[in-house]
């Protein structure tokens, strides 16, 4: 077993890498793409202190006082997911809401053994949705987070893997972690390891390719397919997961097909019934391959491809009021700055972005290249015509925001 281990002291505070080397792996992000990216675990012990990121406090205010509804949370244990029924109640008079989280059933249920899992925290809690998003647009592929509140000594998941790759991090607490190496290496989204089941039990039972515990601080990377299981030891274990949904060349192969099948539709012989008392590909197959294979030569994937990344990730959170307000002070001298996440494209006179598209005239065209370079702009640099219209469009925002 050779896995990848870096320290706090292995190299620069970024190298270049941006959350990526600053505050997960201590790797720049050349180093890590040649090295570990899906290939192998690497394990950063004292990566960061990550107490502005989560807590034992942040914990307690998301499951007591934010009203988060399922499927914000998902209960644990012995390996098995509690029904949303045991967690979850009415949330009273003036709500009529019946699945948001009780709050006391929850703290029943971890007194029990159970372990807590906050989903998608990228939408839910501000510094860890600010991590995930410039992580997600490092790497080039979208992210999400979790986070898993174990009681001591419990675990919430049997040995299996994952569909994408996770960065661990462990926020209070110390667990004990487990790998094997995969039984079906780099699944896709809809090969679960329920699919090898039999396979991942077996797996289980042989020698571990890594066994060690995590402590606060410590990132744990594990490319998708890798078998693990987890368990708290004598205190309350809290880490999050940033799980990493890479694109894949089968994805983009899907889409190659359907850009393909979108050009047959408009070939008239492709559109035409087959003979009558047809029972099976026969002679047709190879007409059809032929016309596939040229349509497959001439398509283009890029706009479908475009579209779904955008739709893969939101952009910075935005707030009616005080766009409003910048709108109505809209100066001259007002600083203005691209809105973030926004993966933003301009073809031509047409700027496309996670928000939707605009068309601007030939003369717009210089300013709206200055605005995508990210730098603040005052709306006299800019235009006020042009400034206003990207701040209603909520591409542009005030730059203290």
């Amino acid at each position: 077993m050779s896995v990848t281990t870096q320290t706090a002291e292995d190299t620069a505070a970024d190298d270049g890498g941006g959350v990526l080397g600053a505050r997960l792996t201590r790797l720049g992000r050349e180093e890590f793409a040649r090295d570990v990216w899906g290939r192998v675990p690497s394990l950063t012990r004292a990566a960061d202190d990550f107490s502005d990121l989560f807590s034992a406090q942040a914990v307690d205010e998301l499951v007591s006082r934010r009203g988060l509804r399922t499927p914000f949370l998902r209960v644990a244990k012995n390996g098995a997911t509690l029904p949303e029924s045991a967690f979850t109640a009415p949330a009273g008079v003036g709500a009529t809401i019946a699945d948001q989280l009780d709050d006391t059933a929850l703290w029943r249920s971890f007194a029990d053994g159970a372990t807590l899992v906050l989903q998608a925290l990228q939408r839910t809690w501000e510094p860890v949705a600010d991590l995930s998003s410039r992580l997600g647009t490092e790497l080039g592929h979208p992210v999400q987070a979790n986070a898993y509140v174990t009681p001591p000594q419990n675990r919430g998941f049997d040995d299996h893997y994952d569909v994408h790759d996770v960065f661990v991090v462990q926020i209070t607490g110390t667990k004990r972690w487990i790998l094997h190496e995969p039984v079906h290496p780099a699944p896709l989204r809809d090969q679960p390891w329920t699919d090898h089941r039999t396979e991942v039990a077996a797996a289980a039972e042989g020698e571990p390719w890594l066994d060690t515990v995590l402590e606060p601080g410590d990132v744990l990377y594990l490319p998708r397919g890798w078998l693990h299981a987890a368990r708290a030891q004598g205190e309350v274990s809290i880490h999050l997961t940033l799980g990493v949904h890479p694109w894949t060349r089968h994805a983009l192969a899907e889409h190659l097909a359907q850009s393909a099948l979108a050009l047959l539709a408009d070939d008239e012989e492709m559109r035409g019934s087959l003979p009558l008392g047809w029972d099976g590909p026969g002679d047709e197959l190879a007409f059809v391959r032929d016309r596939l294979a040229a349509a497959i030569g001439s398509a283009d994937p890029s706009p479908r491809v475009r579209r779904v990344r955008r739709s893969q990730a939101r952009p910075e959170p935005l707030g009616p009021l005080a766009q409003s307000a910048a709108l109505a002070a809209l100066t001259p001298d007002a600083p203005l700055r691209l809105r973030g996440a926004l993966a933003p494209r301009l073809d031509g006179l047409r700027l496309t972005t996670r928000v939707g598209w605009l068309d601007f005239p030939e003369g717009d065209l210089p300013s709206v290249r200055r605005v995508l370079d990210g730098e603040a702009h005052t709306a006299g640099e800019l235009g006020l015509g042009l400034a206003e219209r990207l701040l209603r469009a909520g591409v542009l925002v005030p730059a203290g925001a």
